[in-house]
């Protein structure tokens, strides 16, 4: 068991999480003609933007109420209203998400109350679905953000069944952590379709985020889960939640709807990714299709091919609480040591990362523990780079934000597949790390001492070789 260690500093130096608000904003994004709003100042949004535009490279659907330091002490009712209703009438949008910050949340605004008068006001916003989450950035991360606003869209969007109606057992509804990328999630719908599955994604990013151009242009999502599609969840066969943070959404879902869940807290790996199948052929009823028998057998060979280069590896982790321990449990598999995890925020599955100490900090942390351990390859956020390239080690991005690389909506970690293409990554990086440093160079010719050092003979002009020393 790690020995989970909070801060001591006075301040963050580098920081490596990313605030509640923008997780519970990114959770919105996966639903169709959806407007996040954050009820706070324009700053804390275009910041906010600034990150998902680099990261996903895409046109992104965020409004602000821009809350002015007046508004702030007098409170945001105006401000909300005014934000709701020009959102309304100009994108005409399916549901509006609002997440609360910092400003709004100390000053304790009474989001429900307004958003109550506000409908009461407005007869043409009652069938408009306003979901409210309370994500203060003075505490948490990017991770407690989404998980927050996917709670909250189970309380309010999905329906109670009826006393007499059916489920559908071939309906499964899947509730992805916000470590997971778009690319993730088109993964895990074919592998759930070839099992006769029929799901459904909560959030749905890979239909929001995956990066296709629209026939149409829409200022707010361009796909994702409908309301309607939501609102039938309650229906379903079995919620299947993806890393520990969805917990507490499945335990909603199951409070109010009755439909049974389980938890898959990893999906990088062999085993874990064992467990899945013989999950998804239980309650299918049909066998493991052939072609993930043959996708686990590649997979051990890549396992047995690059632990050759991973294993031994003292490795330097920084990502949120379900991403580090995914990740570190896989690295563990290969034979790696992770030497040195670097966390956002408090969560259960912490303590049981295969390290010796688990630290709540930010990059100087990170950095700084590498050095002291000589760690040989750091994994974090591009906001790590100049970290990695200070301490001239190979350095594999993951998390939110990579903005320095194309193609970060689209990275695959999960099933057999996924899990072979991060290991040949990882492996790749060190490998070509090693060729660099392994280069000869001019500098490096005089590492004989006694031996005179040449240079070739100056054949233009037929002048004898010279030597350097």
């Amino acid at each position: 068991m790690a020995l989970v260690t909070a801060p001591t500093k006075a301040c963050v130096v580098n920081p490596l999480k990313m605030s509640q608000p923008i997780g519970g904003a990114y959770a919105f994004m996966g639903l169709r003609g959806a407007m996040p709003l954050l009820h706070g100042s324009q700053g804390c949004t275009s910041f906010g933007l600034t990150l998902f535009v680099r990261h996903f490279k895409e046109a992104i659907p965020l409004q602000t109420t821009a809350m002015s330091e007046v508004a702030t002490v007098l409170g945001g009712y105006e401000n909300l209203e005014q934000a709701i209703l020009n959102i309304s009438k100009r994108a005409k949008p399916k549901i509006i998400g609002i997440c609360s910050t910092g400003v709004t949340e100390t000053n304790g605004d009474d989001v429900e109350a307004y958003l109550k008068l506000i409908r009461s006001a407005y007869p043409q916003l009652t069938k408009l679905p306003l979901v409210y989450v309370s994500t203060p950035d003075f505490k948490g991360a990017f991770q407690d953000g989404w998980e927050k606003a996917v709670a909250r869209m189970v309380e309010v969007l999905v329906d109670r069944p009826s006393a007499n109606g059916l489920r559908d057992p071939s309906k499964v509804n899947v509730l992805p952590g916000c470590h997971l990328t778009p690319g993730d999630l088109d993964e895990l719908r074919a592998l759930l379709e070839d099992f006769g599955l029929y799901p459904s994604f909560l959030p749905d990013s890979a239909g929001s985020l995956d990066g296709h151009i629209p026939d149409e242009f829409t200022s707010t999502t361009i796909g994702g889960i409908d309301v309607d599609e939501i609102a039938s969840m309650g229906r379903a066969g079995w919620t299947i939640a993806i890393g520990a943070q969805m917990q507490r959404a499945a335990e909603v879902m199951q409070t109010k709807t009755g439909v049974p869940f389980r938890v898959f807290e990893r999906l990088c790996g062999l085993h874990p990714n064992d467990d899945f199948m013989m999950f998804l052929s239980e309650i299918s009823g049909r066998p493991i299709p052939s072609k993930y028998r043959r996708q686990r057998s590649q997979l051990a060979d890549a396992m047995l091919d690059a632990h050759f280069h991973i294993g031994g590896r003292k490795v330097a982790i920084g990502a949120e609480p379900d991403l580090l321990f995914d990740l570190s449990g896989m690295l563990h598999d290969m034979g790696a040591q992770v030497t040195v995890a670097v966390t956002t925020t408090q969560s259960e599955v912490i303590e049981r990362i295969r390290t010796k100490e688990v630290l709540i900090g930010d990059l100087e942390d990170l950095e700084g523990f590498a050095k002291e351990k000589h760690c040989d390859l750091l994994i974090t956020h591009s906001h790590g780079r100049q970290a990695a390239g200070r301490l001239k080690v190979p350095f594999y991005r993951v998390g939110f934000p990579i903005f320095d690389r194309l193609g970060a909506g689209h990275q695959v970690s999960v099933g057999y597949r996924g899990t072979r293409n991060v290991i040949f990554q990882i492996a790749n990086l060190v490998i070509a790390h090693r060729d660099e440093n392994d280069r000869p160079t001019p500098d490096r010719w005089r590492t004989t001492p006694g031996l005179p050092q040449h240079v070739g003979h100056r054949r233009s002009t037929g002048a004898p070789e010279r030597s350097i020393a």
